[in-house]
C-alpha cells in the first residue's frame, strides 16, 4: 500500500460501546468493543441480525430490513426502543443515538443533543451492508437494484434520499391528476415541471455515483482477486440523455416526454418514463458475462466485490472509512475465499461486523478479531 493510498489517510471511526433498550429481542444490552473486526456467531434466530439492524439505522432510511420503526420495538416492552453507541474517531469520542417512542416517532441524538434526522450522523458515520436478501440482486427485480444504487448514492450525497422521496411524491400527485381525467392541464404542467427537475437531479446523482464507482473498480482491479471486478452502468432514458447533453436540456426534454405521454401513463396507471424505471446493468468483468447469468457463487463473490468497492469509494470521498455490516457472510464461501474475504476486510480499514451461525467459519479470525456468542437477549465474548 503506497503512502498516497486513501485507506491510509482516511479517518477510521470505531464503535467502542453499543447499548440497546427494548430493541427487537433485546430488553437491555451494553457491550464494549475493542477490535475492527467483530464476528457474531450463534444459532439462527438468536438475534445476530438484530444487532446489525440496530447499527444500520444510524444511516438515513429504515435500515437493512427496511422495517417501520414501531416494528423494531420489543414485543414485551413499552412500544419504544433506544440504540446508542460511543464512536471513537482519531481519539475523539462521540455519542450517537436513535430511538422510537409511540406517539412521538423517531428520535435522534448527537452528544446528548437532539438531531433532526439520521442525516445528521453522516459527517460522523457512514454505513454500508450486505445481507442474504441481497443475494438475488443481479437476477431479481430492477427495483432492488435501484435501491442498491440509491443506498450508495445516499452515502455520497446525504440529500439524495430526500430528493427521491419528493420525486416519488410528485409522481403520485401527477397520477392522481391523470386518474381524475387529466382535465386540470395547468396543474399537470406544474406537476410535470417539478417532476422533471427532481427526476433529472435523481438520475444525475445516480449516474455520477455509478461512474465514480466504476472508475474506482477499474483503478484497483486485481486479476487474481477472489472477488472479481464488476462492470456496471445505468440503463434508462434520462441517463442516456445525460451522457450526451447538459442537465438543463435533459430537464426540458423530460418535461416534454411527460406531457406527450399523459394518455399512455393514464392507461398504465403510472409514469412509464423517468428514473423510477431505470436499471443497474452489471457484468462479471473477467468472464465478460451478464451477472444475472453467472452461478450463485459467482454472483455472491461479485456482490461482495461491489460492496467492498462501495466502502472504499465512501472512504475516498468522505475522508472516513464506513462501518461495514455483513450478515451471514461466510456460509457460502469455501475456506480459500473466506480467508481472502477476511484479508480484504483487514486491508479495508473499516470496522466490520460479521454474522454467521457456525463458529467454525470464524476460526481463522482468532487473534485477529473479537468473536461474540449471541444467544436470545444476550451477547458474550468468546475466549
Amino acid at each position: 500500500m503506497s503512502s498516497s493510498d486513501p485507506r491510509k489517510s482516511a479517518r477510521r471511526p470505531q464503535i467502542r460501546r453499543l447499548m440497546l433498550r427494548d430493541f427487537r429481542s433485546y430488553e437491555s444490552l451494553d457491550i464494549r468493543l475493542g477490535a475492527r473486526l467483530i464476528a457474531l456467531t450463534g444459532e439462527n434466530g438468536a438475534g445476530k441480525t438484530n444487532l446489525l439492524e440496530a447499527l444500520s439505522m444510524f444511516s438515513p432510511g429504515r435500515g437493512l430490513r427496511r422495517a417501520d420503526a414501531e416494528d423494531c420495538a420489543r414485543k414485551e416492552g413499552s412500544g419504544g426502543f433506544s440504540v446508542s453507541i460511543e464512536l471513537q474517531t482519531d481519539g475523539h469520542v462521540a455519542q450517537l443515538g436513535h430511538g422510537f417512542e409511540p406517539g412521538e416517532g423517531r428520535r435522534f441524538r448527537m452528544d446528548r443533543l437532539p438531531a433532526s434526522s439520521a442525516r445528521g450522523f453522516a459527517d460522523r458515520l457512514q454505513v454500508v451492508w450486505l445481507t442474504p436478501a441481497m443475494d438475488g440482486l443481479f437476477a431479481g427485480p430492477a427495483g432492488d437494484r435501484r435501491r442498491f444504487i440509491d443506498r450508495l448514492t445516499l452515502g455520497v450525497d446525504p440529500e439524495h434520499g430526500a430528493r427521491v422521496s419528493k420525486f416519488e411524491q410528485a409522481l403520485r400527485g401527477r397520477n392522481r391528476l391523470l386518474d381524475d381525467g387529466g382535465s386540470e392541464t395547468r396543474w399537470l404542467a406544474a406537476a410535470e415541471q417539478e417532476i422533471a427537475a427532481l427526476g433529472v437531479a435523481v438520475a444525475s446523482a445516480r449516474l455520477e455515483t455509478v461512474q465514480r464507482l466504476q472508475a474506482l473498480i477499474d483503478s484497483t482491479r486485481v486479476e487474481t482477486s477472489a472477488f472479481p471486478d464488476a462492470v456496471i452502468a445505468l440503463q434508462g432514458d434520462l441517463e442516456a440523455l445525460l451522457l450526451e447533453h447538459p442537465a438543463i436540456a435533459v430537464e426540458e426534454r423530460y418535461r416534454e416526454m411527460l406531457d406527450q405521454s399523459r394518455r399512455r401513463d393514464a392507461a398504465a396507471g403510472r409514469a412509464l418514463v423517468g428514473p423510477q424505471t431505470s436499471d443497474l446493468l452489471a457484468r462479471h468483468g473477467p468472464k465478460d458475462a451478464p451477472a444475472r447469468d453467472c452461478s450463485t457463487g459467482e454472483q455472491k463473490a461479485l456482490l461482495v466485490g461491489l460492496v467492498l468497492a462501495q466502502a472504499q469509494l465512501l472512504a475516498n470521498l468522505r475522508g472516513a472509512a464506513p462501518l461495514v455490516l455483513l450478515d451471514e457472510i461466510a456460509a457460502h464461501f469455501d475456506v480459500k475465499r473466506r480467508e481472502a474475504l477476511f484479508n480484504e476486510l483487514e486491508r479495508l480499514g473499516s470496522q466490520v461486523f460479521m454474522s454467521g451461525a457456525d463458529p467454525v467459519l470464524f476460526a481463522p479470525l482468532q487473534g485477529r478479531a473479537e468473536i461474540f456468542l449471541v444467544t436470545p437477549g444476550r451477547v458474550e465474548a468468546l475466549s
